[in-house]
């Protein structure tokens, strides 16, 4: 599953950059994924609040790396997601790091313990990493907006 969902990350992320960028685009996968969090209703998936507070932080911490592939380009009038190369190699190394860690701490937390704390750091490297690229999309549409507004008012 993880190897399916690293070619699926890879295929969307290319596609993505031959598109313009929007905040709906940013916002919506973690919105679709934050329905996972349904499975915590089952005391089988359930964690304690440190196991919750140390799966969001190790997401986060993954997120930098995301976060520092992840840019824009204006083309246009439009703002798109620039591909990087390091994405993939970033997102494969990701990858091999969350296997690694399941493997270690599968000896250590049952599987429903292991899958929820996965499921957080999915999560948290997820949101974090999109919440970073929504700020830098703000930035540049606001950039945009304001060099069309004083254009515009030049040529009056």
């Amino acid at each position: 599953m993880f190897i399916v969902g690293a070619i699926t990350m890879i295929i969307v992320r290319s596609r993505a950059s031959k598109k313009p960028a929007s905040v709906k685009k940013i916002i919506l996968p973690p919105l679709g994924m934050s329905t996972g969090a349904f499975m915590f209703l089952i005391p089988y998936f359930q964690v304690s609040w440190w196991q919750v507070l140390e799966a969001i932080s190790v997401g986060m911490a993954f997120s930098v790396l995301l976060i520092w592939t992840s840019n824009f380009e204006v083309k246009g009038k439009d703002i798109y997601l620039k591909p990087s190369k390091a994405f993939i190699f970033i997102l494969v190394f990701l990858l091999l790091l969350r296997i690694a860690l399941k493997a270690y701490l599968g000896q250590e937390v049952s599987v429903g313990e292991t899958s929820g704390m996965f499921y957080l750091l999915a999560f948290g490297m997820l949101f974090t990493w999109r919440i970073a690229m929504l700020i830098k999309f703000m930035k540049i549409k606001q950039s945009l907006n304001f060099s069309q507004v004083n254009f515009s008012s030049r040529s009056n």
